[in-house]
């Protein structure tokens, strides 16, 4: 089946908004064997969405318009598409009655140019937007199925993954029972991934299984695309994958589905009354950052310090600076840690210290990493050596840091070597 995902707003097209809803659409359409064949971007011009719907109608089978379904002038997506697929514009009395209740809710009134969105092609599918007041909707244009999303993102999400994926499927004669399995992993690198899953997919008689990775460094998200007659025949067959990825990589694996490294080591805190505080050299605050965006961030994370040099981080903590203690070593890293704990009463503190290599940012650029954990009964600590620019030791040595936490929480071998390291 040929697909177009055809973007529209004179803000996407002049490159003051970056387009990540194509990226989405395009990743997630082929994540699930739905190939992207042409990728459009329309400004809120009424001639120019009119050729690029009647290009597109003339060319793909299925395309999926993004934008241009809110309440101001410049909104054209349902004037157009009633236009190019030859009928009126009627007025749905159920999605006006909800967008009514909409701003009834939120103790507001309705602003007259709200109803423009409830005006849709006499001959469209009504597809529901649960989280907002932009409607969407599908029409035939053409030879090729139009399916209408809002610009809001969460909108466009929500409504491409429950209602227009399954309605692809169907279109294209794919099975409609699937399921997009993804592990995130730290330490390992593509290309051996690839190498000790190989063949993976053979544990599943009769093909439906697609195996795929997406490198975004310093992490690996392996991906399991399965489809089957129905939920039950796809968990059977996802059962075995499931169980061999997690066996051969093992304790890289960070998180699941859409768990992050931080949530994992939230949980494990949450799961042992715990709190955290954290040190932090060169990183940019990196991992308190990411801590601090928890949901339980208010009550776990104690404190965060960051800091260029290490006799800064010393003092910051409450400890003495002086000439034989401002070694980066992991040592060091275990006393600032251990330090942090008891200044601000956390159950568990994490040191990250950095020692870069002198010279001009380059691609063999470097750094020594120093890692302190101090917990309530037990000490972990660990050094390496990260090759690569400043951003590539920078996100390194933060990802290394909380990976190194993570294990230290759930009792698995901190110093377990990873691909990205030089000793």
């Amino acid at each position: 089946m040929l697909i177009e995902i055809l973007c529209t707003g004179d803000e996407i097209l002049t490159g003051k908004t970056v387009n990540t809803n194509y990226s989405y659409m395009a990743t997630r359409l082929s994540d699930l064997g739905l190939s992207v064949h042409w990728g459009t971007t329309v400004g809120d011009d009424r001639d120019a969405l009119l050729l690029a719907f009647r290009q597109a109608a003339e060319r793909a089978d299925a395309v999926i318009v993004n934008g241009g379904l809110g309440p101001t002038v410049d909104d054209l997506s349902q004037e157009v598409a009633a236009e190019a697929a030859g009928c009126e514009l009627v007025l749905h009395e159920e999605w006006l009655k909800r967008m009514e209740e909409f701003f009834l809710k939120r103790a507001r009134t309705m602003p007259p140019n709200n109803r423009k969105q409830a005006m849709l092609p006499a001959t469209a599918e009504f597809i529901d937007n649960p989280i907002g007041t932009a409607c969407g909707f599908a029409v035939t244009i053409g030879k090729a199925r139009f399916f209408f999303t809002p610009g809001v993102p969460r909108e466009m999400r929500k409504m491409l993954d429950e209602q227009i994926i399954p309605r692809l499927l169907a279109q294209s004669g794919m099975r409609n029972a699937f399921r997009l399995k993804r592990f995130h992993s730290f330490g390992v690198g593509e290309s051996r991934a690839d190498e000790i899953l190989k063949g993976i997919e053979d544990l599943v008689p009769g093909g439906g299984v697609k195996l795929g990775f997406q490198a975004h460094y310093p992490e690996l998200e392996t991906k399991l695309i399965v489809r089957g007659t129905d939920d039950a025949d796809v968990a059977r067959k996802l059962a075995p994958l499931e169980a061999k990825v997690r066996r051969n990589l093992g304790n890289f694996i960070l998180a699941e589905d859409d768990a992050t490294l931080e949530k994992v080591i939230n949980d494990a805190l949450v799961a042992r009354d715990g709190s955290l505080s954290t040190a932090e050299m060169f990183t940019s605050g990196g991992i308190a950052s990411r801590m601090a965006s928890m949901p339980d961030a208010e009550r776990l994370f104690r404190r965060g310090v960051v800091a260029r040099a290490l006799g800064e981080l010393r003092e910051a903590v409450g400890l003495p600076v002086n000439g034989g203690a401002n070694a980066i070593t992991p040592d060091t890293a275990v006393e600032v840690a251990r330090a942090l704990r008891e200044r601000s009463r956390a159950s568990h503190a994490l040191g990250v210290l950095i020692d870069l290599d002198e010279g001009t940012d380059r691609v063999d650029f470097g750094g020594t990493i120093c890692i302190g954990i101090v917990g309530p009964d037990s000490v972990s600590l660990r050094q390496t050596r990260l090759i690569g620019g400043h951003e590539w030791v920078r996100l390194g040595a933060a990802e290394l840091g909380l990976d190194c936490l993570r294990r230290h929480l759930l009792g698995l071998p901190v110093e377990e070597r990873i691909d990205f390291e030089k000793r």
